[in-house]
Parts: structure tokens; sequence; C-alpha cells
């Protein structure tokens, strides 16, 4: 037969057992979650970077074009308009 001494120790470790484990999964998780975060925000800076640059080439490459696209305009050239397409890609 257990004394009652040896059950409040046992318990007593269970219990702290159990509240220490909730504790250091809280605080692991807060920190996983900031991880993700600053994650997050450090990729959708990428992305917005990566999109700027595209746009500054995109307007780049229309101011160095010369070739009118529009057909119904008398400067419109069909075969510079396809060499254009063919040099792009």
């Amino acid at each position: 037969m257990v004394s009652s001494t040896v059950n409040v120790v046992r318990y007593t470790a269970l219990f702290s057992g159990v509240a220490y484990g909730w504790y250091h999964r809280r605080t692991l998780q807060a920190a996983h979650d900031q991880h993700k975060l600053e994650e997050a925000v450090h990729h959708r800076e990428h992305l917005v970077a990566e999109a700027k640059e595209a746009w500054k080439r995109k307007q780049e490459a229309a101011k160095d074009s010369t070739i009118v696209t529009d057909p119904e305009d008398p400067r419109f050239d069909l075969e510079k308009l396809i060499a254009k397409w063919e040099k792009s890609s």
C-alpha cells in the first residue's frame, strides 16, 4: 500500500509536468507563428520587388519601341510588329 505522501508527490510531479508541457508548447508555438509571419512578409516583399523590376523592364521596352500597334494608324507596319513579337518570345 502506498502512503499518502508518495501519492501527493506523484500527483504534484504529474500536474507540474503537464503545466510545464502546456507552457513550453505555448512558447514554441508563439515562436513558430512569429517565424511564419516574418517569412510571409519577406516573401511578399520579394514578390513586390520582382513585380517592380518586371514593370520597369516592360516600361523601358515600351520606351525603346517605336512600333505602332494600332492598325488604324497610317504609320502601322505589320512586318515590324511581327518581328517585335518574334524577338520578345
